[in-house]
């Protein structure tokens, strides 16, 4: 029996796989709040616990940065070992970054679990993959000649390039409040939420005083800057989001130049499906082809966005399935 799952900054997907099944075939799932809870291990046990399972494997998709199968997480306070958690639950336990294991899930995904942004030429290579979500994560698959293997990265937390003078102001608006500024201060649900106070303190877009008052008492900002620009409703968010749409298209190009991903660009993670009608309208793309001399380049590389939110899940599994062969 293989336990996998996608551990993330705000939920923890887990499900379990028993002997003989595929890895998008789980005899039962579970999503679970990660924020506010003590440990990966707790939430874990809550989960064995409610379904009687016994595992003999384990391997976790996990949001951070994976050394020596231990992780500190990156928007939660835990510590993960993987050596202790499997003399706790006694089966071996295997810590793969988040991304890495949605970059296995990839190979299990059918076409219309993908809406294509551009066909591109059917060429043999290397993969790459950008996730905007709570936080942005990044992983590149390199090709061997038969097949993709999936490499880890912390690409996301890159320094931000500004691209023009807004870009250069937000930098600056950014560095003032958090020093060093990242690629994931912009392109996740906070840095969504904090572009648009940007626009609002520089007066960019009308903003109606009752959208003002739902999105500063809001749990969640950034899901009212979506909602309202994809409304209508809030020029300030509509804005927003064409500027994050932008900066989204442009990092996606830079890894895909970084990776030389002729096979193929991915855009995965939880906010892309919800924003999928505003990639669409052409920023995304423009922005992933202004890359000067390489701009025909990236013109012949697949593109397309990842619509099945447990992508990472079946990954994790995937990977269970290859340590057991």
């Amino acid at each position: 029996m293989i336990l996998a799952g996608d551990i993330g900054g705000t939920k923890a997907q887990l499900a379990l796989f028993p002997p003989g099944a595929d890895a998008r075939s789980p005899s039962a799932e579970e999503r679970l709040p990660t924020h506010g809870s003590p440990s990966l291990d707790a939430i874990i046990r809550e989960f064995l616990t409610r379904t009687g399972a016994k595992p003999t494997r384990m391997v976790f998709g996990i949001a951070g940065p994976v050394a020596d199968n231990r992780c500190i997480t990156t928007n939660l306070p835990w510590q993960v070992d993987g050596a202790a958690m499997s003399a706790e639950f006694g089966a071996p336990v295997t810590l793969l970054n988040d991304l890495e294991s949605t970059a296995w899930g990839l190979s299990t995904l059918r076409a219309d679990d993908l809406s294509v942004l551009q066909k591109g030429d059917d060429l043999a290579g290397n993969r790459c993959l950008i996730a905007a979500g709570t936080g942005l994560g990044e992983a590149i698959l390199a090709w061997d000649g038969s097949r993709w293997l999936p490499m880890a990265s912390e690409g996301g937390h890159c320094d931000f390039a500004a691209r023009d003078k807004l870009e250069d102001e937000l930098l600056h608006w950014l560095r003032a409040r958090y020093g060093r500024v990242s690629y994931e201060r912009v392109l996740s649900g906070p840095g969504l939420a904090d572009l648009y106070r940007f626009f609002r303190e520089t007066r960019r877009g009308d903003e109606p005083s009752e959208i003002a008052m739902r999105f500063d008492h809001a749990d969640q900002p950034a899901a009212i800057v979506t909602e309202t620009a994809l409304d209508g409703s809030c020029e300030r968010a509509r804005l927003t989001l064409e500027r994050f749409v932008e900066i989204y298209g442009a990092e996606a190009g830079n890894l895909a130049l970084k990776a030389l991903s002729l096979g193929g660009a991915y855009v995965g993670g939880g906010i892309a499906p919800k924003i999928l009608s505003a990639i669409e309208r052409g920023g995304f793309l423009r922005a992933f082809f202004e890359k000067g001399r390489l701009s025909p380049l990236l013109a012949r590389m697949p593109l397309a966005v990842v619509l099945d939110q447990k992508t990472a899940v079946w990954g994790a599994a995937a990977h269970a399935l290859v340590q057991n062969a």
